[in-house]
């Protein structure tokens, strides 16, 4: 794994100076700025989009499209996360590829053309500083006239950076690059460990910047949401755990209970940006803990997002062109 700080201290240094001295020079956009609280407000229920890299290679076998964003819409939902991992569509300069450009430009016009909420998340966990700072340098003043219905995630998991200290200096760097252009456009940031409430302890916003959206991520207990899953060795090999247990709902409710309780007393918004259960999980308790951790997050305020709308934690079959009518109920159940 590359590590986000593989760039020397010298180079970093001079490269947050760069951005500073440039910040005046760069044009910013005429967007009015939305309060955060009001903009999470109307983020009640969404669903990752994972734009992974075969479709976008090749136009001519996509999954995800832009008809999807109308289904997601009619469906009630009424965010869609994009999940992208341009980093292999960079050159030598770290420019991305102008198709690659192209098609997510389709994709954001198609998504705020539907109504919904559209966020941009790069997710690559074998990036550097140099690739995500030009990924900003780039994409914020592409979308900086962009209604404020289009928000911004720094890093969907920022797990390349060591320490949560560490990701708390380098989240301030990216997030200049981006206010450069972007000054009062939301964004989200998450922790460096952002699975569960004492991991957003570690999270240190600035102060200054009231724009902000903290973002969790919840799959406690692993053993039940990641069993079975190949790429996670402490649950590889688990098969047959079941939920909801009287600790599974305490350990549930202590965690909602902690987030609700950081965001007031640090005055910021709480975004629960992923949720899901493998499919190699017993249907009926993957169901059941869906709908529980949707009840908490809404019981406490806070709007959610799904892991994903396609593939292995999948709420819609793309082969079969239908949605998996357990999960989406209870996401979304009748009459909600």
């Amino acid at each position: 794994m590359t590590s986000f700080f593989g760039v020397s201290c010298f180079a970093t240094a001079v490269l947050f100076l760069v951005t500073t001295a440039s910040a005046g020079a760069a044009s910013s956009s005429s967007q009015p700025a939305v309060d955060p609280f009001v903009q999470t407000g109307t983020m009640h229920r969404g669903v990752n989009v994972v734009a992974w890299t075969p479709p976008w290679e090749d136009p001519a076998r996509p999954r995800f499209e832009p008809k999807h964003f109308v289904l997601i819409r009619d469906a009630g939902f009424d965010t869609v996360v994009l999940i992208l991992w341009p980093f292999s569509h960079m050159d030598a300069s770290s420019r991305l590829d102008p198709a690659w450009l192209e098609r997510l430009d389709k994709l954001v016009q198609a998504g705020l053309d539907s109504g919904v909420t559209v966020v941009l998340s790069p997710e690559d966990p074998a990036t550097n500083r140099q690739k995500l700072d030009a990924f900003w340098r780039q994409i914020a003043p592409r979308y900086k006239d962009s209604p404020a219905r289009l928000l911004f995630q720094i890093l969907d998991e920022p797990e390349g950076a060591s320490t949560p200290g560490q990701w708390n200096v380098e989240l301030r760097k990216t997030l200049a690059i981006i206010r450069q252009t972007n000054p009062a456009r939301n964004v989200l940031v998450g922790s460096l460990l952002i699975n569960g409430d004492e991991d957003l302890s570690t999270l240190d916003l600035p102060a200054g910047d009231r724009h902000l959206i903290a973002v969790v991520h919840y799959f406690l207990p692993m053993e039940f949401t990641h069993q079975g899953a190949s790429w996670v060795e402490a649950t590889k090999n688990l098969s047959g755990v079941t939920w909801g247990s009287d600790a599974d709902r305490a350990l549930l409710d202590k965690n909602f209970g902690a987030f609700k309780t950081w965001s007031v007393a640090h005055h910021r918004p709480i975004f629960l940006g992923s949720f899901g259960a493998y499919d190699a999980g017993e249907i009926g308790s993957r169901v059941k803990w869906d709908w529980a951790v949707a009840r908490a997050a809404e019981a406490h305020g806070i709007p959610w997002v799904y892991w994903q709308f396609d593939y292995n934690f999948n709420v819609y079959d793309v082969p079969k062109e239908e949605w998996v009518q357990p999960i989406l109920k209870a996401l979304i159940p009748e009459g909600k």
